[in-house]
């Protein structure tokens, strides 16, 4: 709940200290703890910092979701990385994970961004 209303307020730092401090907590490793820091680092616009916890997740084995991704997906896009937006793009695929239209269109833009 608390990195959620860090994700509604635009508070990306906070989310991730809070996932942080929720690492003490092996409990606390849920989904949608990571989707929200995730979409608060793509709402402020911190691809490098959403690109981190898609990483944490997986090194602390909480699985990826489209929700995770997509995200992710369009934090790249936002940041102008095409490459990475691509590669979640392709990492959705392989995973069997829907790629919805908003990481869809959100992959074609970032390619677009970045020429």
């Amino acid at each position: 709940a608390a990195t959620s209303a860090c994700e509604q307020g635009g508070r990306w730092e906070e989310a991730l200290r809070f996932l942080s401090d929720a690492s003490q907590n092996s409990a606390a490793f849920h989904t949608t703890v990571f989707n929200a820091a995730i979409s608060a680092c793509d709402k402020a616009e911190r691809w490098e910092q959403a690109l981190h916890v898609v990483d944490a997740m997986v090194q602390t084995i909480v699985e990826l979701d489209a929700v995770s991704l997509g995200a992710a997906i369009s934090a790249c896009e936002k940041g102008g990385v095409w490459e990475n937006a691509f590669w979640l793009a392709s990492v959705m695929s392989h995973s069997k994970i829907e790629l919805g239209t908003i990481a869809f269109n959100s992959s074609i833009s970032a390619c677009e961004k970045g020429g």
